[in-house]
């Protein structure tokens, strides 16, 4: 392993994925590493990529949302890429901003039920 490349192994280690996921990744396009034989190598590309990708899991988006925005890179480069990443992340934190209300109202109901259920034992006595 040089410092510009990074083993297929390495590749999973460093970000804590499986070898099936990273196979996945390159298969649906998501990653493209250079390959020598069987063996592939990831670059500096690569690796940002991969720190966007799991970036954009963790913030909720689907891997055909984060493939489709990484194309826009490649195709119109960064100022379009920005434009759209705002309109996705606007849609996304809404989405995570209905999904904490939901949380919270079901976390009230269940402390509710919770203690109307502790109330109603302690009368039994």
């Amino acid at each position: 392993m040089t410092e510009d490349r990074i083993s297929f192994k390495d590749m999973c280690t460093r970000f804590d994925v499986t070898p099936r996921t990273l196979r996945y990744y390159e298969y649906i396009e998501l990653l493209a590493p250079r390959k020598e034989g069987r063996a592939r190598f990831y670059g500096p590309r690569e690796v940002a990529r991969m720190t966007l990708i799991l970036r954009g899991r963790r913030f909720g988006f689907s891997l055909e949302e984060i493939r489709q925005w990484l194309q826009i890179y490649d195709k119109q480069g960064s100022r379009e890429q920005y434009q759209v990443w705002i309109d996705m992340a606007d849609r996304q934190l809404a989405v995570l901003d209905q999904q904490m209300a939901d949380l919270q109202a079901a976390r009230a109901d269940l402390d509710q039920l919770r203690r109307t259920t502790v109330d109603e034992l302690a009368r039994m006595g």
